[in-house]
């Protein structure tokens, strides 16, 4: 057997995930069951099952032939990326069709195990709780567009309230319609309002799940000059999003700005996508849209977890993976989280719960960038932390951490992304800068290396100048370089602040 990898953990077994969509079928190899799961392999078709499903009452023939040879695929792959177990998920065009029990016999003589065929209450159940999964927490309506179902739950952090699952996928909307955008907003409108539930969502969060609604907001993001290109918790105004949506809606679709980066089989159901979002948003009245990347899958695997795993922080786990494949020292960099908690409470300042997961996450990402040249230290930490698949941060959020390694590496007040002071509230920005000038006296004391900053203690002094006090047997890390990013680190904090060593006369402060 061939080693893993040093770059990917090492108490991992890799599992699969087949989805057999009404629209789309995916294979999805993640490295390990784990709070926040990382793919190793991911690969979709768009097969179009449920194509024709309405007037026929069974899957397009042709796609079943497409799908069949996908999964000999997928299961080779599968068995190539080394999973040891291999789950199957079927919704809603494997389930309502007359040919659907003859279809996924066969599928399971080609993957060589068991299709779940999940009933509707079971697709929201599991879509429900992957938006669990990636929010922290979840409060409002998740709202999950399939290509043959739409499913509706109510979510408040772990809680999975009442549900319902609606004939508005994509592609059944457009069947049932006759390609007629009029006919299929007179067939949302109705439909929705069998959907009593959203009016429990009245000024709360409506999280928009599947491939559909995914498309339709990097449109969004691409009309709008949005500076992340990153799609999990993307947040969007709720009037932004209908003037946005009733032009979609509209069909005329190859005129907007990035339509080139859909493919041509998702372009036809935009606007059924943006159809049904449209009379979600006017039944509901969401204080805001929010985007998961994350869905059926994810709820599946979460589901999968051992109850202690689920209620786990997953930023903070992710946080915590990627710092034990890059830092120098995982060790080192939790005793920097310790060491903030302390230094924070010392200097004044009050966190709110993100705030304090959000400089604990910072922390613990701290020296991912060591291995690069030292000039690009700060931007290739920015550039990862930025586009990473973590759940459980939003936009402003993200922008915190990846400033906070910024300007840990290019100084405090380094004008390079631009855009992400701008994404980052002033709050955030003066946190990271805060956070990162503390990072800076550290590192140049212990070296990157453990046991030097639990030993490292505040100290107010009678004239009011806060010490930073290195213990006697350590004396030797006193310098000028660390006295003066002390200086500094106090100057943004508006104190007087110096760096002293136990036992030996501190520098004097003139008032």
């Amino acid at each position: 057997m061939i080693a893993a990898s040093q770059g990917r953990l090492q108490d991992r077994r890799p599992v699969s995930i087949i989805d057999i969509g009404s629209n789309s079928i995916r294979l999805v190899v993640y490295e390990g069951l784990a709070r926040s799961p990382t793919m190793l392999f991911n690969e979709k078709m768009l097969a179009g099952l449920g194509r024709g499903i309405v007037s026929t009452g069974k899957l397009d023939p042709e796609a079943v032939t497409r799908a069949m040879e996908e999964f000999r695929r997928f299961r080779s792959l599968s068995e190539q990326a080394g999973a040891v177990h291999m789950h199957v998920l079927a919704t809603a065009a494997a389930r309502e069709a007359e040919n659907g029990p003859d279809f996924i016999r066969r599928a399971e003589d080609v993957l060589g195990t068991e299709v779940h065929v999940l009933s509707g209450r079971q697709e929201a159940y599991y879509s429900a709780l992957g938006v669990i999964s990636g929010f922290e927490p979840a409060n409002g309506i998740a709202g999950d567009l399939g290509g043959g179902s739409l499913e509706l739950v109510d979510v408040a952090g772990t809680t999975i309230g009442d549900g319902i699952t609606l004939p508005l996928g994509g592609l059944r909307l457009q069947d049932m319609a006759g390609n007629s955008l009029e006919v299929a907003t007179k067939i949302a409108r109705i439909e929705v309002a069998r959907a009593k539930l959203l009016k429990a969502g009245q000024g709360r969060t409506f999280y928009a799940v599947g491939g559909t609604w995914r498309n339709l907001a990097r449109l969004h993001m691409e009309k709008t000059g949005y500076p992340l290109g990153v799609m999990h918790h993307y947040e969007i105004d709720p009037a932004s999003a209908m003037s946005f949506l009733k032009q979609v809606a509209k069909g005329n679709i190859e005129r907007i700005k990035g339509i080139e980066g859909v493919s041509k089989a998702r372009r036809a159901l935009l606007p059924y996508g943006a159809i049904v979002q449209k009379e979600i948003i006017t039944a509901m009245k969401p204080s805001r849209i929010i985007v998961s990347a994350v869905g059926v899958r994810e709820g599946y695997l979460h589901s999968l977890l051992p109850a202690a795993e689920q209620t786990a922080d997953p930023l903070l786990s992710a946080c915590e993976e990627l710092a034990r494949l890059r830092s120098r020292s995982f060790t080192h960099v939790r005793e920097l989280v310790e060491w903030t908690s302390e230094s924070f409470r010392t200097f004044g300042i009050e966190e709110t719960v993100n705030e304090a997961r959000y400089r604990k996450a910072a922390c613990l990402l701290a020296d991912i960038g060591w291995r690069a040249h030292p000039e690009y230290r700060g931007t290739q930490s920015l550039n990862i932390i930025a586009h990473a698949a973590f759940l459980g941060v939003d936009h402003p959020g993200r922008a915190y951490l990846a400033l906070t390694n910024l300007f840990r590496h290019e100084g405090l007040f380094s004008g390079l992304a631009p855009a992400f002071h701008e994404l980052a509230t002033p709050r955030y920005l003066e946190r990271a800068r805060i956070l990162a000038g503390a990072m800076r006296v550290v590192y140049l004391l212990s070296a990157a290396m453990p046991g030097v900053i639990p030993q490292l203690r505040w100290r107010k002094r009678e004239d009011g100048v806060l010490a930073l006090v290195i213990p006697k047997n350590l004396s030797g890390l006193y310098g000028e370089r660390p006295a003066a990013r002390v200086t500094q680190l106090g100057k943004v904090l508006g104190l007087r602040m110096v760096l002293a060593v136990e036992g030996q006369p501190d520098v004097i402060v003139a008032k």
